[in-house]
């Protein structure tokens, strides 16, 4: 699609936008000032405190659209969602296509919404609807490939990378649903900024979670969010990665993989805590303003790899804790507060089951926790991490957080023994009150302090302020 059509677009859509009464938050500052000012990504205030959210809205209603997952909203508000993930909104491609409705992740067309869902209407009510509720919305963008069906496969053959025989080719041997993007090409640098500013203009959303992020040049991604922050400034940039580059003039957040994988080791029995401690060590290869999700689940770990069932068993909820541990910022996947059990299908209907939730109380205390201790901010905002020795240090992983006198004390038990942890720290000294037990009444600490865990469990106790 050439750059003229799409500005056409672009301008019929925000006509489109202001006749249905949307007012977007604008920045104040005026596009020459946001570029001088963004060599380096900001990230937003808001973020600091948040949980996020992944919504596979495919599966989350029996519909499967928009107008019904929107009365949604103050369910996940109540539970201290602050932001929601959505996974790809756009029209699914048909040539090539896996499995009865095809994968989210091949697009056909970037500057629409996939019918199944709704109309664009329906998308800008709901992310209005979430901004009134106190949210941020981001999507899922699909930069490095296409679906085959694309109009660009078409318009802008030379987009596409390509066999000797000239034929357009996947990224992966796997991915034959989809056509790989030559990130050479100019031009489709610049349709591919213009197709994510329609998002941040016409819809009002708040920033981007960028799949595969690493199979896409990196100066890509740091000339695409400068120009992106000229468009809106305050968005919130994640890189489906892990290398600390991604951080560099680029993204906010980078996935924490580096701990999901020890943490899955722990439960089936192949490692123990002392793994944390060393993925601890690896995090200083990042920037101190650098954001990390941690998880124990999201839609490619459910799907191809276990859910959290299968993987953890009983053993997820002392997992699920040490994420809002680490200095970062936590997901929940769809359905984890309603304990699904399943793998959920990649490329058919498969409705998430919400009639029981078991685990909304356990994760609306984790939440209020983040949102309201300053030792729990997230990157250079957030407390000091102090390790505690245990006397049991291959089963129990204890920190403190502290950040002046906000101080959150975690002991999780990770392993299948009864463990009595044995800590030494001044900073233990004074009332502590457990997240866990409402009737619960602040309890005083020394300096020492001793606490006998069983298999799999867990504490949580914030510090009462004198």
């Amino acid at each position: 699609m050439k750059k003229t059509i799409i500005t056409c677009i672009i301008g019929l859509s925000a006509a489109l936008v202001q006749s249905q009464t949307v007012s977007p938050q604008r920045s104040s500052l005026n596009t020459k000032d946001v570029k001088d000012k963004i060599n380096i990504p900001t990230t937003p205030k808001w973020a600091h405190d948040a949980v996020i959210y992944e919504v596979n809205l495919r599966q989350f209603t029996p519909s499967g659209t928009l107008n019904e997952f929107t009365p949604q909203l103050e369910r996940l508000k109540d539970m201290g969602v602050k932001i929601l993930w959505f996974m790809p909104i756009q029209p699914i491609g048909v040539k090539n296509r896996k499995g009865s409705l095809g994968s989210y992740y091949a697009v056909s067309d970037y500057m629409a919404l996939n019918p199944e869902y709704g109309s664009m209407e329906d998308w800008i009510k709901m992310v209005n609807k979430a901004h009134q509720l106190g949210m941020k919305v981001i999507i899922d963008w699909v930069a490095n490939h296409t679906a085959f069906d694309h109009h660009w496969t078409v318009s802008h053959p030379e987009f596409y990378n390509k066999d000797a025989n000239g034929n357009i080719i996947p990224p992966v041997a796997d991915w034959q649903d989809v056509a790989d993007l030559n990130f050479e090409n100019k031009e489709l640098r610049t349709s591919m900024i213009e197709a994510m500013k329609f998002w941040l203009r016409a819809t009002d959303i708040d920033g981007f979670r960028c799949d595969v992020a690493e199979m896409v040049p990196t100066d890509f991604w740091q000339d695409c969010i400068r120009e992106l922050r000229s468009t809106k400034r305050d968005i919130f940039m994640l890189a489906e990665g892990e290398k600390a580059e991604l951080h560099n003039k680029a993204f906010d957040m980078t996935y924490a993989w580096g701990v999901l994988h020890p943490m899955n080791d722990i439960a089936a029995g192949k490692k123990t805590v002392k793994a944390l401690d060393e993925y601890l060590k690896e995090q200083e290869k990042y920037p101190k303003s650098a954001l990390r999700m941690y998880f124990t689940s999201n839609h490619d770990e459910n799907t191809w790899n276990g859910s959290n069932w299968e993987k953890m068993g009983e053993k997820s909820k002392a997992f699920a804790t040490l994420t809002y541990a680490f200095n970062g910022m936590p997901l929940i996947y769809s359905g984890q507060e309603a304990d699904m059990r399943k793998r959920l299908k990649f490329f058919d209907k498969d409705t998430i089951d919400f009639s029981k939730l078991p685990l909304l109380d356990f994760y609306q205390r984790l939440n209020k926790l983040k949102a309201t201790e300053p030792a729990l901010l997230t990157g250079e905002n957030g407390g000091e991490l102090i390790r505690l020795n245990t006397g049991a240090d291959e089963q129990v992983f204890a920190v403190i957080r502290k950040k002046d006198t906000s101080k959150v004390l975690f002991i999780i038990n990770l392993s299948d023994k009864k463990v009595k942890a044995k800590m030494d720290n001044a900073d233990l000294v004074g009332e502590w009150i457990s997240i866990f037990d409402s009737a619960a009444k602040p309890v005083a600490f020394k300096a020492q302090y001793s606490s006998t865990l069983e298999p799999w469990t867990y504490q949580v106790l914030r510090y009462k302020k004198p």
